[in-house]
């Protein structure tokens, strides 16, 4: 939901501030004022294109800034900016952070449908009328959607395993004969997992044992033979002990050094017995550097690592046993997809069953909100195709579409083929009205919902609107008083003269909101046509 929106210097807008309802909000204003600038300021935020032509004239750049409740989302509201130079550069930030277009686009974009009698709307692309369905009867279809898609995974793992085996098996015999080779060069050697990591570890200690015997021995001389570091040590504590009558504190002193003692005889004991474990073996180094020298060079055959050793030996294998085996391989994999196939038809036909069930009920609740909108004898249909296997997509085995029969006796056409922008309008306004909110979005911008309605239509559409603000936030740009009359803020947008025209946006009520529906009713504020805006007023509110 909206909470706030700030735009500055798009079109014909300097500054405007709006502050929408939760329920429904219309802006009035007469031909030619700028409503369409803050259309434009929406679209931003919804992240669409954006480009220089929609700069004020002597800015240096335009920005647009909202604030949104999303449903689930932080309870602090998340603040969306964008901003776009006279040099069309643009910036997007999200909560303070920069971001692209696609990330606004993808998530306070997916929440607002500005639905325009010329913009490219959700309902009007064919791809979108399937989640609709979907979510018209949730319970019903999620769980056979849910196993389609298992289904459809399946067979896509079985097919990829299929043609890896078939391509394997069809290998040419120089393939098999270079593979036969591999798998006898590694065998040979037969390498072991963690064989060459514990030789690179223990190969140097072997290769230097001299080395680290003397080592150890100098160290445990220097520490326990004849006036070495624990003879003096004890001496230095014996004297203290004898010194320490005089001055406790040297006792202390003694204590500590006895500990430093401890420690130092402990380190003797542990080199002695590091010397006594190191074992000088000629043939032991010998065999060690040999295995060394064999696995060094599969490495540099196979490698630069180990794991690529052992890989390559598992692809050889296979290949030489798929040559060999007679064609087994094959005709296991085909038996696979043979099997994840007939799965997959079983789970599509349920997922079609489901959906044909669901299609009928969906139209006609569209179609009963299209009557009360007083459309005639029109009716929306929903089409269900099935496509050829190899066309079965995520969404499912059959194509869905929505249709649209103008009135009885007439063939449907597809909904997004309609050229008249009333008659799509309406039939927006019913699909809106019945999905409620499985249509994921939050908030409706209708921009001409209006256009060529007049009369009982006017009424019935005003109620209509009025019903789907509960359900959702709803903004329309209106000239009809019956629609206005319904809002639960109304905004005025007029334009001032002058070399650069500017359009302004300020919320009306009382007395002056009398005045502008009556301006919508008649074109004047006579006596006779402000009464009459007063009498539609209260009775729009006794009604509310």
């Amino acid at each position: 939901m909206i909470d706030e929106l700030d735009v500055r210097d798009v079109a014909l807008i300097r500054e405007a501030v709006l502050e929408p309802a939760s329920g429904l909000t219309v802006l009035t204003g007469e031909t030619g004022t700028g409503k369409s600038a803050l259309l434009s300021a929406i679209k931003l935020l919804m992240g669409e294109r954006a480009d220089a032509s929609a700069v004020r004239e002597g800015s240096d750049g335009l920005s647009v800034e909202g604030r949104f409740f999303l449903r689930g989302g932080s309870l602090d509201g998340v603040v969306v900016s964008r901003s776009v130079g006279a040099d069309g550069r643009g910036r997007v930030r999200i909560d303070g952070h920069a971001a692209s277009v696609r990330e606004l686009a993808e998530g306070v974009g997916s929440t607002i449908d500005l639905c325009g009698q010329h913009e490219h709307q959700r309902l009007l692309r064919k791809e979108t009328h399937v989640d609709l369905l979907d979510a018209w009867d949730r319970e019903r279809i999620a769980p056979v959607d849910d196993a389609y898609l298992g289904a459809l995974a399946k067979a896509k793992s079985a097919a990829t395993e299929l043609r890896r085996v078939r391509q394997m098996s069809d290998a040419a015999d120089s393939k098999v004969e270079e593979a036969a080779f591999v798998l006898q060069r590694i065998d040979e050697v037969d390498p072991k997992e963690g064989e060459y990591e514990e030789l690179e570890e223990a190969l140097p200690k072997a290769e230097h044992t001299e080395t680290l015997i003397r080592a150890a021995a100098g160290a445990h001389e220097g520490l326990t033979g004849d006036e070495g570091v624990c003879d003096g040590l004890s001496g230095m504590v014996e004297n203290l002990r004898d010194a320490a009558r005089f001055d406790e504190r040297l006792g202390k002193l003694a204590d500590a050094l006895e500990s430093s003692l401890i420690d130092v005889e402990d380190t003797a004991n542990e080199l002695r017995r590091y010397q006594d474990s190191v074992d000088l073996d000629q043939e032991s180094l010998a065999a060690m550097q040999e295995r060394m020298s064999q696995l060094q060079g599969l490495l540099r055959t196979y490698g630069p690592r180990m794991q690529e050793v052992f890989a390559r030996r598992d692809q050889a294998r296979e290949l030489v046993e798929s040559a060999r085996d007679g064609g087994k391989r094959v005709r296991a994999a085909e038996q696979a997809v043979e099997e994840a196939e007939a799965e997959l038809a079983k789970a599509a036909d349920a997922l079609d069953a489901a959906r044909r069930s669901a299609a009928p009920r969906l139209s006609r609740a569209i179609t009963e909100q299209m009557h009360f909108l007083e459309m005639g004898s029109a009716q929306l249909e929903i089409a269900m195709d099935r496509r050829p296997r190899k066309e079965w997509t995520e969404q499912g085995p059959s194509t869905v579409e929505l249709m649209y029969r103008p009135a009885a006796g007439l063939t449907p056409r597809p909904l997004r083929k309609i050229a008249s922008g009333g008659e799509i309008s309406r039939v927006m306004l019913a699909c809106k009205v019945v999905l409620g909110d499985a249509d994921g979005t939050e908030t409706l911008v209708f921009d001409e919902v209006d256009a060529g309605v007049g009369g009982s239509t006017a009424i019935a559409l005003a109620q209509v609107l009025a019903r789907l603000s509960k359900s959702h936030q709803v903004i329309v740009v209106t000239h009809l008083a019956q629609v206005a009359i319904m809002a639960d803020r109304h905004y005025l947008v007029s334009k001032s003269g002058g070399d650069v025209p500017e359009t302004t946006i300020r919320p009306i009520d009382g007395e002056e909101r009398v005045a502008e529906i009556a301006r919508i009713l008649s074109g004047d504020t006579s006596e006779v046509s402000l009464a009459h805006a007063r009498q539609m007023l209260e009775e729009a509110e006794a009604k509310a």
